[in-house]
């Protein structure tokens, strides 16, 4: 089994492991929080991280391009360049850190007319403002360098060592907030943990980097040393804020085109989602460094073949959240909060378009991004434009349904139809026509999956809604009817899932 395998086997095994823990975790603590802390608060807490996100907008496009000139020295195991890619990051992350305290300062200063309309008293929203700031800014002075770790695809630490303080950390908060139902040391324990976790995770690196020597102070010398570093950075930064306008925002605009409250109701769909994906991503999420390791070895027809794996895994990765959005979301909230958190299901049915979108993209984004192609700028502008021009409209006049229309709109124009094309051109210099004809079977396989398997649950004698043992059974009895008829229909017809397969059996052999 070779090292990039090996690497990716392990982060998948313990990231499912960190996984399973957390998942029971999340939903109790959800309930928790929204029954001690009430529904206010848990909305206040979404829109000020995505305020938080905005001001985070000053790094986009540094971690991804210092990731990218990471992989070719770790592969020849060059110690100096290495030192000096980590040193020039800490020093671009200084100054970024600065600017992101001040210009978080600035924006404090108009809170009072922002939530104006919330129950929610200044002090607590400032104490919870400057707690989620200063957790942020760590990352930015002190915890660069855990970039090492992800592309030197050894992601498994982050997990170990971030998910078992947050799991110590939530289980905290729960007591605490079931006991004294205050709001502020739910906080201070959010706050506590981030510089907990940032010391445990720098000590780590420590350990298993021994000869790493960062000096912040060479980091306007090696600006010049490396100058591509910022012209790939200068381009990244485009699209990275064309992404988090897309991904990142949601909260934020429902806050300002409809209510606190109904931040909370969405953040709870998102919850499931997250979760729903975060399964998935614990499986292929270290394969973007085993993309940019296989890129830089340059074997075309090695990637070629990847490529159309991780695109077949990708959208029958897609299909199922999307049946399961579908078919078990709505009486799964009913049991775990009450029937009246269940939103327009016009919102589930955009959702889970979006959610379809943006899973089965995952393989053009990685090879692309292992490529290092940024440099069609004009799209991200493209998409932003479409994405804010809809959602602003949409948003007054429709609500949570015009946000969405936003987002699929964009994606629809970008996404699925140009990314694949600048891959194909410009990476693997081939037709993109060899990309649609897999592309079509594959987004033909899925939506004839959906249709037949959401026909056939109907006819099931089972009601979700009358206890969560007849969800549970519910929901077995619908996967394994999706399941059936998606995976015999992928691996007839799919590209690339036979090949996926005979890797999966010699994994196991091995």
């Amino acid at each position: 089994m070779s090292g990039r395998v090996h690497k990716s086997i392990l982060n998948a095994e313990v990231n499912l492991v960190f996984y399973f823990l957390t998942l029971f975790l999340a939903f109790f603590s959800r309930k928790v929080f929204l029954d001690c802390l009430g529904v206010e608060f848990i909305g206040l807490a979404g829109t000020l991280g995505n305020i938080l996100g905005y001001l985070n907008l000053a790094e986009l496009g540094i971690t991804a391009c210092i990731g990218y000139f990471l992989f070719k020295p770790l592969q020849t195991n060059n110690k100096q360049e290495i030192q000096d890619i980590l040193s020039l990051l800490g020093y671009l992350y200084n100054w970024i850190g600065y600017i992101i305290l001040a210009g978080g300062i600035l924006i404090s200063l108009s809170f009072p007319f922002i939530f104006s309309k919330t129950e929610l008293g200044l002090g607590i929203i400032y104490f919870a403002y400057f707690s989620f700031l200063g957790s942020s800014l760590i990352g930015y002075f002190i915890n660069y360098r855990q970039i090492l770790l992800t592309a030197d695809q050894k992601n498994y630490l982050v997990a170990i060592y971030f998910q078992s303080a947050n799991i110590i950390k939530i289980l905290l908060q729960i007591f605490l907030a079931y006991t004294y139902h205050n709001l502020y040391i739910w906080v201070g324990i959010e706050f506590v943990f981030g510089i907990i976790g940032c010391i445990i995770l720098n000590w780590k690196i420590n350990k298993e980097y021994p000869w790493l020597n960062v000096d912040k102070k060479r980091g306007s010398t090696l600006l010049k040393q490396y100058p591509e570093i910022m012209t790939k950075t200068k381009q990244v930064f485009i699209h990275k804020i064309k992404d988090f306008v897309l991904v990142k925002s949601d909260e934020l605009f429902i806050f300002l085109f409809v209510s606190l409250k109904m931040v909370a109701y969405y953040g709870n769909y998102m919850i499931i989602i997250s979760k729903l994906i975060s399964l998935f991503s614990a499986i292929t999420g270290s394969v973007g460094a085993s993309v940019g390791n296989l890129v830089a070895e340059g074997n075309k027809q090695s990637m070629m073949k990847v490529f159309w794996e991780f695109t077949t895994i990708q959208h029958t990765i897609a299909a199922i959240l999307s049946f399961s959005l579908y078919s078990f979301i709505e009486p799964f909230i009913s049991h775990w909060l009450g029937h009246e958190y269940i939103m327009d299901r016009r919102i589930l049915i955009l959702l889970i378009i979006y959610i379809y979108i943006t899973n089965s993209r995952t393989s053009v984004d990685s090879f692309n991004y292992a490529h290092g192609l940024y440099a069609d700028v004009w799209s991200a502008w493209t998409e932003l434009f479409i994405n804010v021009s809809i959602t602003i409209i949409g948003g007054l006049k429709w609500g949570i349904i015009g946000i969405l229309l936003g987002k699929i709109a964009s994606l629809l124009t970008i996404v699925v139809l140009w990314k694949p094309y600048y891959l194909f051109t410009s990476g693997f210099k081939e037709s993109v026509s060899i990309y649609w004809k897999g592309a079509i079977r594959n987004y033909s396989i899925s939506l004839f999956s959906f249709i037949l398997a959401t026909f056939i649950i109907s006819l099931v004698p089972i009601n979700p809604y009358q206890s969560i043992w007849d969800w549970v059974m519910y929901a077995i009895v619908g996967m394994v009817i999706f399941l059936t008829i998606d995976l015999c229909a992928t691996l007839l017809f799919a590209k690339g899932a036979k090949n996926c397969l005979s890797r999966i059996k010699n994994i196991r052999k091995k």
